[in-house]
C-alpha cells in the first residue's frame, strides 16, 4: 500500500526524456465533462433520426437506449483501472493495454484499434467541417459565387495548423468547451425545429421497402451509426490524465463526476433528436435531419456554423494522443532533441495528412463504417470489459462477469454487423464515388 502522503505516480516510461513532459495535471471535473461532450457527441447525432427509420420504434430505442447503458458501464471501468494499481496512474489507453495484456501483446491489441478512432474521426471531422462551413456559406450568401468543397476543406484545415500547437488539454479547454456547447446547441436546434414542425402528412413508420438483403444490411448500418456515437472512450484515460490525484482525493471522483455530467448531456442531445425526428418525417427522414427543416435558413445556417465550431473542438480533442505518441515516437527512435521544433514538425505534418486525405476521400464516412468497426465498437463497447475480466477478475458467474461478458458479446457482433455493413455500402456506392470534388 502506498503511504497518505505519497501521490500516484505515472506509468514508468522507456523514453525517460518523457518524464519531463508528463501530463499537466490541473484540471477540475467539469473539464472532462465537456472534454468527454467534446469528443462523443458529433454531427452524427443528426443521422439517428435516419438509422431509427430502418430500425422501428421498438429496436430502435432499445438499441439507443442499451448503447447509452452499456458505454456509460464501461467508461465507469476505465475511470477505475486509471489508478487500479496502487501508486500508478495508467495516462494512456496504450498503457492499460500493456498491464492488462502484455507487454509485447498489449500495445498490438489496443493501439491499432485506439488510432483508427482518432485518427478516422479527425479526418471525418475535416470532411464534415468542410461541408458545413460551405452549406453555410452557400445559404448565408444566396448570390456568391459557388466554391468547390475541396477548398473549404482546405480552409477548416488550415485552422488546425495554429490550433495544433497548443500544448496540452489544458490548453484547448476554451475551444472543447465552446465545441461542447455548439454540440448541445445544434442537437436542440434539430429536435426542437422538428417538434415546432409537427408530422408531415401521411407520415409513415413502417420499414423502408427494400429487398431483404438490403434490409438486413442497412439494419447493420444503422446500428453502426448508433454504435459511432458513443467513440469518446478512445480518449477517456488521456482526459483524466490531466486530473490531480491523491490517495485521499483520487482522480477517478472528479472524472466519474464529470463523467455523469456527460453522459446527461448526451442523453439530452440523442434520445430527442433519435425519437423526435423520426416521428416528425417517419421513414422520410433524411440521414442529416437538418436537411428535413429547410425552413427558417438563418436557422439551418446557424446550425451548420455551430457544427463547424463543435467539430473544430472535437478534432484537437481526438488528435492530442496522437501528437503525444508521435513526439514520444520521434524522440525515442529518431533521437530528435525535444523542444517547438518537434511539436511544429510532428502536429503540422499530421494535420496536413489528415487534409489530404479529407480532401483526396471526401466520401472517407462510408470507409470509416467498414473501418471503424475494428476500433470503435472494441474501444467504447467490449475492450473495457475485456481488461476488466483480466485485471480485476471479477468471480465466475456473479453479476460483475456476468455484465462483463454481454458486454463482449453484444460489442462483438456490433463490430463484425458494422464492418460487414460498411464494406457492403463500399461496394454499393463505389461507383458513386469522385476524388477532390
Amino acid at each position: 500500500m502506498v503511504p497518505s502522503s505519497q501521490a500516484p505516480k505515472e506509468i514508468p516510461d522507456r523514453d525517460q526524456k518523457w518524464k519531463a513532459e508528463a501530463p499537466t495535471r490541473h484540471a477540475k471535473w467539469w473539464y472532462s465533462t465537456f472534454h468527454t461532450v467534446t469528443a462523443m457527441i458529433g454531427a452524427g447525432v443528426l443521422s439517428l433520426p435516419y438509422a431509427m427509420a430502418y430500425l422501428g420504434w421498438g429496436p430502435g430505442t432499445m438499441a439507443l437506449f442499451i448503447s447509452w447503458c452499456m458505454t456509460l458501464n464501461t467508461m465507469w471501468q476505465m475511470v477505475q483501472l486509471h489508478e487500479c494499481v496502487p501508486g500508478t496512474r495508467f495516462d494512456r489507453y496504450i498503457d492499460l493495454g500493456r498491464y492488462a495484456f502484455g507487454e509485447k501483446l498489449g500495445p498490438w491489441i489496443v493501439l491499432p484499434q485506439q488510432l483508427i478512432v482518432q485518427v478516422g474521426c479527425d479526418i471525418v471531422y475535416i470532411v464534415t467541417g468542410g461541408k458545413c462551413m460551405k452549406k453555410f456559406m452557400e445559404m448565408a450568401c444566396v448570390n456568391c459565387a459557388q466554391v468547390k468543397q475541396s477548398y473549404w476543406i482546405l480552409i477548416f484545415g488550415s485552422i488546425h495548423f495554429f490550433l495544433s500547437q497548443l500544448p496540452n488539454f489544458n490548453s484547448v479547454a476554451g475551444v472543447s468547451l465552446a465545441a461542447a456547447i455548439m454540440s448541445l446547441s445544434y442537437s436542440t436546434i434539430a429536435w426542437v425545429g422538428s417538434l415546432s414542425r409537427g408530422r408531415i402528412e401521411n407520415v409513415s413508420y413502417a420499414y423502408k421497402t427494400t429487398s431483404m438483403e438490403d434490409s438486413m444490411f442497412r439494419v447493420f448500418n444503422a446500428l453502426g451509426q448508433i454504435s459511432f456515437a458513443f467513440a469518446g472512450h478512445a480518449v477517456a484515460l488521456e482526459i483524466q490524465a490531466t486530473i490531480p490525484s491523491t490517495p485521499e482525493k483520487p482522480s477517478r471522483v472528479p472524472m466519474w463526476k464529470g463523467v455523469i455530467g456527460a453522459y446527461f448531456i448526451n442523453a439530452i442531445c440523442y434520445f430527442p433528436v433519435a425519437l423526435i425526428g423520426y416521428w416528425a418525417f417517419g421513414q422520410d427522414v433524411e440521414d442529416n435531419v437538418l436537411l428535413n427543416l429547410k425552413r427558417p435558413a438563418w436557422l439551418i445556417a446557424s446550425a451548420n456554423l455551430m457544427v463547424v465550431v463543435h467539430v473544430i473542438g472535437s478534432y484537437q480533442v481526438y488528435a492530442m494522443p496522437v501528437f503525444d505518441m508521435l513526439e514520444r515516437m520521434m524522440r525515442k527512435r529518431l533521437n530528435f532533441p525535444d523542444g517547438f521544433c518537434l511539436k511544429f514538425i510532428t502536429r503540422t505534418a499530421y494535420v496536413a495528412f489528415t487534409i489530404f486525405v479529407g480532401v483526396t476521400f471526401p466520401f472517407f464516412g462510408d470507409l470509416l463504417g467498414f473501418f471503424g468497426g475494428f476500433g470503435f465498437a472494441p474501444t467504447s463497447y467490449f475492450l473495457p470489459s475485456v481488461m476488466w475480466l483480466v485485471i480485476k477478475k471479477p468471480k465466475r458467474c456473479s453479476f460483475n462477469w456476468f455484465i462483463n461478458w454481454v458486454s463482449i458479446f453484444v460489442g462483438v457482433f456490433i463490430m463484425l454487423a458494422s464492418t460487414v455493413g460498411g464494406l457492403r455500402n463500399i461496394i454499393a456506392d463505389a461507383s458513386t464515388y469522385t476524388f477532390y470534388t
